[in-house]
C-alpha cells in the first residue's frame, strides 16, 4: 500500500513514467508478494499463425497513460518505445492502446500485460499470445533401392504447433494408406510394392506438407510373353520376347545350342524389357526352335518357341484346285503334305529336346 501511495504522489507531480513502471512491477509474477499469483482464468488468449500480424487489444480513455510488457521486459511506456524490435508498434486511435506485432514467430508466444494509469489506479490486462505454426517436414528418408524380400523402414519427421499428425500412403491407383506415425515398416517387400511413398504432415493450421520417397525393388527376370508367327520360305519372320526385371535385363537369342548374332539377314533389337528377333528371307535351315534368354545381376530366365513354316498356295495349285478332283483319296498334294509334316516333326523334336 505504501508503494502505491508513493507512485500516485509521483504521478501527480507529472513524473508518470517512473510511476507506471513501478506500478507494472506489482503485476509481474516475479514481483508479486508471496502467496499471491496472477489469475490466469481471466487471461485473454489471442491466437494467430506464424508469419501473420497479431493485434493485442487494450483500451484507454485517451488521457491516461499506459504501458505494455512482455514477461518482464517493457515494450512501450506511453508512446515511448523501449523495445528494439522493429516489428512492434502501438495502435492508439479512438481510445485504443493496442500492441501490434508484425510477422509473429514462435518466440513471441507468451504472456503480455497492458496497464493503463487511470484515476490514480493502474488497470492491468493480461493477454496470452498463442502462435500456431503450420506443419513442416524437416527430415525424410532418402530414395532407396532394395532386393525383393528385404525389410524396408522409412522415416518422416515434422514440426508444427500443434504437433502435426504424420501419415503414409503408396502412390498407386489404389493409393493404399498405412497407419499414422513417423515410421513406415514393410516386411518382405515385393515388386508390387515398389514406387513412390508419400509422407503427409497435417495439423489444423494450414494445408498438409507432403514429401515423397522412391523405393526401387530389384528382382530377377521373368519372361511373361514369347511370340512367333509361322512364315513361308523367302518371307520375314518376327519373334518377340518380353521380360519383367529390375535392373533392366539384357537379352540373348539361341537356335538350339548356338547363339544368334546380327548379320546375314538376322537383326536383333532390344527395347527396355522387350527383344525382337527378325529373320529375313527365310530358308529351310532357319526353321526350328528359338530360345530367348533374359538376364540381370540377380538371375536369368529363358523361354523357347518353335518357328514353323507355312505352306503358301502357288498359282499352279490354285488352278488345279479349281478342276474336279478325280484322284483317289489321299493322293493329291502328297508332296506338300509330306513337306509340312517334315517341318512339323523337326520343330517338335527341337522343342522336346529343350525339356
Amino acid at each position: 500500500m505504501d508503494i502505491m501511495i508513493a507512485v500516485q504522489d509521483v504521478c501527480v507531480s507529472s513524473q508518470w513514467l517512473t510511476a507506471i513502471i513501478l506500478s507494472l512491477c506489482c503485476f509481474l509474477p516475479s514481483c508479486l508478494p508471496a502467496g499471491q499469483t496472477v489469475d490466469y482464468a481471466s487471461i485473454e488468449s489471442v491466437v494467430t499463425r506464424q508469419g501473420d500480424t497479431a493485434l493485442l487489444r487494450c483500451t484507454s480513455d485517451g488521457i491516461s497513460k499506459g504501458a505494455w510488457l512482455n514477461r518482464s521486459s517493457i515494450i512501450f511506456a506511453g508512446n515511448d518505445k523501449w523495445s528494439v524490435d522493429p516489428r512492434v508498434s502501438i495502435v492508439s486511435s479512438g481510445g485504443e492502446y493496442s500492441l501490434q506485432i508484425q510477422k509473429v514467430d514462435v518466440t513471441d508466444d507468451g504472456l503480455y500485460t497492458c496497464s493503463v494509469q487511470s484515476e490514480r489506479n493502474p488497470k492491468p490486462k493480461h493477454l496470452h499470445l498463442v502462435v500456431k505454426v503450420p506443419p513442416k517436414i524437416y527430415d525424410i528418408s532418402s530414395d532407396i533401392t532394395v532386393n525383393e524380400g528385404s525389410n524396408v523402414s522409412l522415416i518422416c519427421t515434422a514440426s508444427g504447433k500443434p504437433d502435426p499428425t504424420i501419415s503414409w500412403r503408396h502412390i498407386t491407383p489404389l493409393a493404399r494408406k498405412y497407419d499414422s506415425g513417423e515410421y513406415l515398416n514393410i516386411t518382405g517387400i515385393t515388386r508390387d510394392q515398389a514406387g513412390d511413398y508419400e509422407c503427409s504432415a497435417m495439423n489444423d493450421i494450414a494445408s498438409p506438407d507432403t514429401k515423397t520417397v522412391k523405393v526401387v525393388v530389384k528382382f530377377a527376370p521373368a519372361i511373361h510373353e514369347m511370340k512367333s508367327h509361322g512364315v513361308g520360305l523367302g518371307r520375314t519372320a518376327l519373334l518377340r520376347c518380353e521380360a519383367a526385371a529390375v535392373p533392366t535385363p539384357s537379352f540373348e537369342w539361341y537356335k538350339g545350342e548356338k547363339r544368334i548374332n546380327k548379320g546375314q539377314g538376322i537383326d536383333i533389337k532390344n527395347l527396355s524389357s522387350r527383344s525382337v528377333l527378325t529373320v529375313t528371307n527365310m530358308t529351310e535351315d532357319r526353321y526350328g526352335n528359338y530360345t530367348c534368354v533374359a538376364a540381370n545381376i540377380l538371375g536369368r530366365a529363358n523361354a523357347s518357341v518353335p518357328l514353323i513354316p507355312i505352306i503358301e498356295p502357288t498359282a499352279t495349285s490354285a488352278v488345279s484346285r479349281s478342276a474336279p478332283n478325280t484322284a483317289p483319296y489321299g493322293s493329291t498334294g502328297r508332296a506338300e503334305v509330306l513337306l509340312a509334316c517334315r517341318y512339323l516333326i523337326l520343330a517338335l523334336s527341337s522343342f522336346i529336346s529343350v525339356y
